[in-house]
């Protein structure tokens, strides 16, 4: 009889160890709490957050792609992908500490720290993780990482890196064999604002073997260097990317109607692409799409 009691027990117990986790999808037990180390700093989450809120577009990306979306019950107003995520009016460019706080928080993200946010919100005792851009492909993959430890997601982030580097590897290969001595120039804003390898977006193009033209004026090395027209008609670059075709209406017709710009390679040849600024501007989980699209121009070539 107690050999029976003990076995219904223990069945019980199994039980309801699988219900447990398949409600948590692929939630892996964590031991908490857990610390992680930012740029910015030792940031320690006392338990599995349940009501995180996310200022960062890349990180809302990254928290669904690993398994985190369920835990997410605010986004700010940039975070337009998934369109799953809740997004709110939150903004994390002039973040409101009060209309952030309201949501009962037990986890904020952001990319940026304005007027003292993360410092505001640490002293409500809320934890804030801040995932500035990083300088490369492995600071990205190291704030997915780190998303998945501090949301008990761990398998889910190794699978979504596994499966970047998997893909980037596969299309870098490729290109760097089509871009030879090309060139690049990857335009931010109208006004010729335009990123540098020094920052992230430049990364990319130094993987893909291309030639950035804004290299050469970056001397202050900030990553984003004003350009002028006349500067990147002499660098006639072979490939012209557009970052500013959603913000600011910018088209292979508009660049091509530029005064001098036919004399440009990619403007005489029709290399100019059209990247969603949303997708150029983040380095989450999407990166792979820039890296195909890179790789789709690179083949007109």
């Amino acid at each position: 009889m107690l050999r029976s009691i003990t076995l219904v027990l223990a069945l019980a117990a199994s039980l309801a160890v699988l219900v447990s986790g398949a409600a948590g999808g692929n939630a892996t037990p964590a031991q908490f709490p857990v610390t992680i180390t930012t740029p910015d700093g030792k940031v320690t989450v006392p338990r599995r957050p349940i009501r995180i809120v996310s200022l960062s577009a890349t990180a809302t990306e990254t928290l669904f792609a690993i398994g985190a979306g369920p835990q997410v019950i605010a986004v700010d107003d940039q975070s337009d992908y998934p369109t799953a995520a809740p997004k709110t009016t939150l903004s994390g460019f002039t973040p409101n500490v009060e209309a952030i706080a309201s949501y009962r928080p037990d986890l904020v993200v952001t990319s940026y720290n304005p007027r003292g946010l993360v410092e505001s919100l640490t002293r409500l005792r809320i934890p804030v993780i801040f995932h500035d851009a990083p300088k490369g492909l492995a600071g990205a993959y190291q704030q997915i990482r780190q998303l998945g430890l501090v949301t008990a997601r761990e398998q889910g982030a190794t699978r979504t890196i596994r499966g970047m580097k998997s893909r980037i590897a596969t299309i870098a290969r490729a290109a760097r064999g089509k871009a030879g001595r090309l060139s690049v120039y990857h335009e931010l804003t109208p006004d010729f604002y335009s990123a540098s390898s020094a920052s992230f977006v430049g990364k990319v193009y130094e993987t893909l073997g291309l030639e950035n033209i804004a290299d050469e004026a970056d001397g202050a090395g900030t990553g984003f260097p004003q350009l002028s027209a006349e500067y990147i008609v002499a660098s006639s670059p072979h490939l012209i990317v557009l970052a500013d075709s959603v913000c600011c209406g910018q088209t292979p017709s508009t660049v091509a109607a530029r005064p001098g710009w036919d004399r440009i390679n990619a403007v005489r040849t029709g290399s100019i692409v059209r990247v969603h600024d949303s997708i150029a501007s983040r380095w989450g989980p999407r990166l792979v799409s820039f890296f195909r699209a890179m790789s789709r121009a690179l083949e007109r070539l």
